[in-house]
């Protein structure tokens, strides 16, 4: 078992929570993923690794509450333990050699970009983070973002936190001013990561994207990972998570997301209810 020994409400729907885990802790590295179950009957789901502690042997998960199972994740406290923790899963961010580099992220997106800010920062790396949000009131990491690059960019959907706008305007912004980068790195909605890959694209940098499918076993044996890069098949659980974001399908990776909200809806509507007759 698991134990959870930090857990912080970062906004009304993101939870972060530091798990216990020496094995995994051991090996983690940034870009990676763990899956998890909260108990014996639940499913599986993917998250990726926030941030560990291999001396205190922890790993800090970062999660937004969508479904049936992020619910019930959300009612876990500190001392709760989780049924599996496996990991770490995937490959890690490829960070050798470079000298400067733009991390992208957006919303729920940054508890991704984070770690690999942070390990570039480490190595010596020029990063310029650009961060996006719909609104202030669902900002997450500001100061760890702030602590660990060279520039820190704010942008969001309405002006209230940073500049109004997209994180594309920034990143176009820099560019034109003279700004060349090694790589962006992007890690947030789809969406978002098509066009930040496409702006890149544009000005012959190369382009990295961290992509979420529904993954359920973690070894690509299950095929529900699958995405098309460079006309190819791959599988992000093992081939991934990331990819040569000027490679992707986004157009098909964003038709596949769609498939299973509605069941994510209702899961988490009856787990909602559930809990609420638990209360009573």
């Amino acid at each position: 078992m698991f134990e959870i020994v930090r857990r912080e409400r970062l906004n009304p729907t993101v939870t972060l929570m530091e798990i216990l885990a020496p094995r995994v802790a051991r090996k983690a590295e940034p870009g990676q993923f763990i899956i998890l179950r909260t108990d014996e009957e639940g499913e599986r789901i993917p998250l990726t690794v926030a941030d560990f502690d291999r001396e205190k042997g922890t790993v800090t998960v970062i999660f937004q509450v969508v479904g049936g199972t992020t619910e019930k994740l959300n009612h876990k406290q500190v001392g709760d333990c989780l049924q599996d923790f496996v990991g770490p899963l995937g490959r890690a961010t490829h960070t050798e050699g470079l000298r400067k580099v733009a991390v992208v992220g957006g919303g729920v997106g940054c508890a991704i970009a984070f770690p690999v800010a942070k390990k570039l920062h480490e190595l010596g790396c020029e990063v310029h983070a650009i961060v996006g949000f719909r609104n202030k009131d669902l900002v997450i990491l500001e100061k760890e973002f702030e602590a660990n690059s060279s520039r820190l960019i704010r942008m969001s959907d309405d002006g209230s936190f940073g500049e109004k706008g997209l994180v594309t305007d920034a990143l176009r912004a820099l560019i034109e001013s003279g700004e060349q980068y090694d790589e962006v790195i992007t890690i947030g909605p789809l969406i978002m990561m098509k066009f930040v890959c496409q702006l890149a694209t544009q000005y012959g940098i190369k382009s990295v994207a961290s992509m979420n499918p529904v993954m359920i076993d973690g070894t690509g044996m299950c095929g529900g990972c699958r995405l098309t890069v460079g006309g190819k098949t791959v599988f992000a659980c093992v081939d991934g998570p990331e990819f040569d974001g000027a490679q992707i399908d986004f157009d098909e990776a964003i038709s596949r997301s769609s498939v299973y909200r509605d069941f994510e809806r209702h899961s988490y509507e009856e787990t909602c209810n559930l809990f609420a007759k638990e209360v009573k």
